[in-house]
């Protein structure tokens, strides 16, 4: 009892540490401000209108891909997951917490685990990428893979997931002129 404890808590720190890639402190977006896919769609088209750009490390081309791998993984399945022990406390008890706060703060430059890496595209065709995994996993009725890190979850719980991740990178998005 006193190993398992010892490992939970552990593991709990270093979530909270954001030794696992994971940050459950500081700033997050609201998943309100990407409260369904329409507000996605809406959202892509603003930015490839105005040639919005990003103040991350990424280009925006690179960020729209990213969150496109993420949604194609949830369907697909992810390159790499995260050992079973994390899957079930620390990754589980963040993809709760983000869940209960409606809002999710990570690592707006960490690549999935086990993804190819991202290259340079049109904005354009990013854009598609991202517009077409949406489609994708609002058609698709079939089991969803586990999340690298969260674990198993529901389709309403990876639609959220999805949404807070697009509003997480969001806003670090500014559109021309601003």
């Amino acid at each position: 009892m006193k190993r398992r404890s010892l490992l939970i808590g552990a593991a709990g720190a270093a979530a909270l540490s954001g030794g696992a890639g994971i940050w459950l402190l500081g700033p997050a977006r609201p998943v309100t401000d990407m409260g369904d896919w329409s507000t996605v769609h809406h959202w892509l088209d603003r930015v490839v209108r105005t040639q919005a750009t990003t103040r991350s490390g990424w280009s925006l081309p690179v960020v729209l891909q990213h969150l496109a791998q993420s949604i194609e993984y949830s369907l697909d399945g992810y390159p790499e997951l995260k050992p079973g022990w994390f899957r079930a406390t620390v990754g589980a008890l963040a993809g709760r917490t983000f869940q209960r706060l409606g809002a999710m703060h990570h690592g707006l430059d960490e690549p999935i685990p086990g993804a190819p890496a991202l290259t340079e595209a049109a904005l354009d065709s990013s854009a598609q990428r991202l517009r077409d995994a949406v489609l994708r996993f609002e058609a698709h009725r079939g089991t969803l893979q586990p999340h690298f890190a969260y674990g198993a979850l529901d389709r309403e719980s990876y639609a959220r997931a999805h949404l807070m991740h697009v509003a997480d990178h969001a806003q670090l998005v500014r559109n021309a002129g601003e």
